[in-house]
């Protein structure tokens, strides 16, 4: 696997985000911080990572599921588990390891927008 660096090309950002995040999963507050970061990636859409201590622990269990990035490094995955029991596959992904180039995403998560309820922003 190669590793990449950010360029004029394929830019990458990381700033802190300007207000409160609060992610909701089954109608329930998952995940709420103000101390979330933005990372801008090329023409992707802005991801909210989010402190994992911001995350509500029972939910969250580890998968075996790994992608790669040539620019971020190996993300590793949670799964998420509701109180009923239901569960949404893979939908939060994390850096245990982030290339130097987007460090400040270690211990921080992501979750798939189209697979929680919403990835609220406010002021």
């Amino acid at each position: 696997m190669q590793m990449k660096v950010p360029d004029a090309n394929h830019p990458i950002t990381i700033e802190k985000t300007k207000g409160r995040v609060t992610v909701t999963w089954q109608g329930q507050v998952i995940a709420e911080s103000s101390e979330a970061l933005s990372l801008a990636e090329s023409t992707y859409p802005i991801v909210q990572y989010i402190p994992r201590t911001d995350v509500k622990p029972e939910v969250l269990d580890r998968s075996d599921h790994t992608t790669y990035c040539p620019y971020k490094g190996t993300a590793n995955y949670f799964t998420l588990v509701a109180p009923s029991g239901e569960r949404g596959e893979n939908v939060v992904w994390f850096y245990e390891d982030p290339y130097e180039a987007v460090a400040a995403i270690k211990d921080h998560v992501a979750f798939y927008p189209n697979k929680v309820d919403a990835i609220d922003i406010s002021e």
